[in-house]
């Protein structure tokens, strides 16, 4: 119990340094750290509810109560949509990766240190796409929000695969998994694709 909420506030508090890093240029402190409290609140709830009426659609739950707090707050503050979700989703990742490398040490979960070998590389994928996606010659509008799309793409083609593996996994429900991140993955790119295209 302790160990697992040391891991959450170290998370969170990773989560909350990212989040105010992606963001500081464009806006004031109290506004990125009011809007990454918004979406704090919606991952609490959305994970107490889960707990109550369906413990094993967790990650659902807790990603709609995320969106949701995120969505509050772009229309709260009037900040951009792509700005904010590229932040949310480089935050995330290092926090979802120790919540994998959690259970790997708690429950000698090999399938769950894998999962934080994913995110690792993952987050080695971000760095790359952060650093390069302006020289992409199929991304020609050059607008910030590929790095976290084409992550959001990638984490749900990932989930979608392993669910049809029937790899057992933490956060995971089963082969119904696969259509519900398959339609949120071919999302993200056709979010990505209109992104990409130069304005005239």
């Amino acid at each position: 119990m302790l160990i697992n909420i040391g891991v959450s506030i170290f998370g969170i508090l990773i989560f909350l340094f990212l989040f105010w890093k992606r963001l500081r240029e464009d806006y004031a402190a109290n506004i990125i750290f009011e809007s990454a409290a918004y979406i704090l609140i919606g991952i609490g709830l959305g994970f107490v509810v889960s707990l109550k009426f369906f413990p094993a659609w967790f990650f659902w739950a807790t990603l709609s109560g995320a969106l949701l707090g995120l969505l509050s707050v772009i229309l709260r503050f009037k900040i951009k949509f792509y700005e904010t979700l590229e932040a949310f989703v480089i935050g995330s990742l290092p926090w979802l990766g120790l919540i994998f490398l959690e259970d790997s040490v708690v429950k000698s979960s090999l399938s769950s240190f894998l999962a934080f070998l994913g995110i690792l590389i993952m987050l080695f994928i971000a760095y790359y796409f952060d650093t390069h996606y302006k020289g992409f010659s199929l991304y020609k509008s050059g607008r910030i929000g590929f790095t976290g799309l084409a992550m959001v793409a990638l984490i749900f083609l990932v989930r979608s695969l392993i669910a049809i593996a029937k790899v057992p996994m933490l956060s995971f429900v089963g082969i119904r998994e696969a259509p519900i991140s398959g339609v949120l993955m071919l999302l993200s790119l056709v979010l990505l694709f209109n992104l990409g295209k130069v304005k005239k």
